[in-house]
């Protein structure tokens, strides 16, 4: 394990039964880095986090992951979680009839320091001053944007090393997308190194320091996030821009079936 990586991944396979999930997955996440994976839906983005977890059964079936220079495959998720990485899984998956502060109460339940997670509190609140005035409303009452806020802030009280971000977009307004990434951003300029699972390729490579893209269970394509953004291929199959020359052959293909 490089001195800089924070996780490394080294030839992983995954399988759901008989379903092969993963395919020999190697990945790095550098101390101090947003990397983010990158893939449609399907592609086995999520898997990979589950599988650093421990939360997916008897998994890696092959391939090592170490965690600040220490095995972690085989390990149970709560030594997982204990040891500094924190999960913001896909859907929020908020515990509907407990309140906003009850949540946040259960993401620093490994916890025993009581002054930092009263602090903590606070920190959150900063970030998220919405859910200071919902503290004593029930979690399912939120709307589907304040779910996430929350699903952040409860991940936040463990206070990670690493936090898993997967597919922190899903379901929300552009204006609130935009919202949840400015917070990204903050969270990680205070310290937190990131690994972030997302279908929007745009906002995803825009706060991300090194970005792979994951197709059928394998990495594709990997780089620096900026120059991926600067991908003909990546603007085109993950961005919906195509280039001038791939839209012109589109037309053409429409005005041929056109007359057809």
């Amino acid at each position: 394990m490089s001195p800089e990586a924070l996780l490394e991944i080294k030839n992983i396979e995954t399988f759901y039964g008989l379903i092969y999930a993963l395919r020999g997955v190697s990945l790095s996440v550098v101390v101090g880095t947003v990397t983010a994976i990158l893939g449609n839906n399907g592609a086995g983005k999520s898997t990979i986090l589950k599988t650093v977890l421990g939360l997916i059964e008897d998994q890696p079936d092959k391939g090592t992951i170490e965690f600040m220079n220490r095995r972690i495959d085989g390990k149970d998720t709560e030594n997982i979680i204990r040891m500094g990485i924190s999960y913001v899984p896909e859907g929020r998956q908020v515990f509907e009839e407990l309140t906003v502060e009850e949540n946040l109460l259960m993401g620093a339940y490994l916890r025993k320091d009581r002054a930092g997670v009263k602090s903590d509190f606070e920190m959150i609140y900063r970030y998220f001053p919405v859910l200071e005035s919902r503290q004593r409303q029930w979690a399912g009452t939120l709307s589907g944007g304040e779910q996430q806020m929350l699903s952040i802030g409860r991940a936040l009280m463990n206070r990670p090393t690493l936090l898993f971000l997967d597919e922190p977009s899903l379901g929300l307004s552009p204006i609130l997308v935009q919202e949840i990434f400015k917070i990204i951003r903050s969270i990680h300029e205070e310290g937190v190194t990131i690994l972030l699972v997302e279908q929007n390729a745009r906002m995803a490579l825009a706060i991300s320091d090194v970005a792979l893209i994951l197709e059928n269970g394998r990495f594709v394509m990997k780089g620096n996030a900026r120059d991926l953004m600067e991908d003909k291929d990546v603007k085109e199959f993950y961005m919906g821009i195509r280039s001038e020359e791939s839209a012109k052959g589109y037309q053409r293909w429409k005005r041929k079936k056109r007359w057809r």
